[in-house]
């Protein structure tokens, strides 16, 4: 059994910060790669930024320069800072790692519960 427990969403106004917290826990024999997704109400869940193992990492267009993806690896953790906070950013926001567990041949995807985050004045 693996976990994903997200936190850091909420209010905030345009042009302010937030940072998003997630941690894996359970079984888990490798972490790959972990992001974060958002989904806006009547829109589909798109990539937001993605991290691997090694570093590496990947962002929407829309967040470029102004969100920062990075993880603790002996943690098992993925942060998002969000600066520059626009009301588009307004949606719920998904935690994915993808983890492979003791025994198992091929790693998995998991997700989190999702963390609301509001830009509004």
């Amino acid at each position: 059994q693996v976990q994903l427990v997200e936190s850091g969403g909420g209010l905030v106004q345009p042009g302010g910060s937030l940072r998003l917290s997630c941690a894996a826990s359970g079984s888990i024999f490798s972490n790959n790669a972990m992001g974060w997704y958002r989904q806006a109400p009547g829109k589909q869940r798109e990539l937001v930024a993605r991290i691997t193992s090694g570093g590496r990492t990947n962002y929407a267009d829309s967040v470029k320069g102004r969100f920062t993806i990075s993880r603790d690896n002996a943690k098992n953790t993925v942060y998002l800072q969000m600066n520059s906070l626009n009301s588009e950013d307004t949606a719920v926001y998904y935690c994915n790692a993808n983890l492979r567990s003791p025994g198992s041949i091929r790693a998995t995807d998991y997700w989190g519960q999702g963390t609301q985050v509001t830009v509004s004045s």
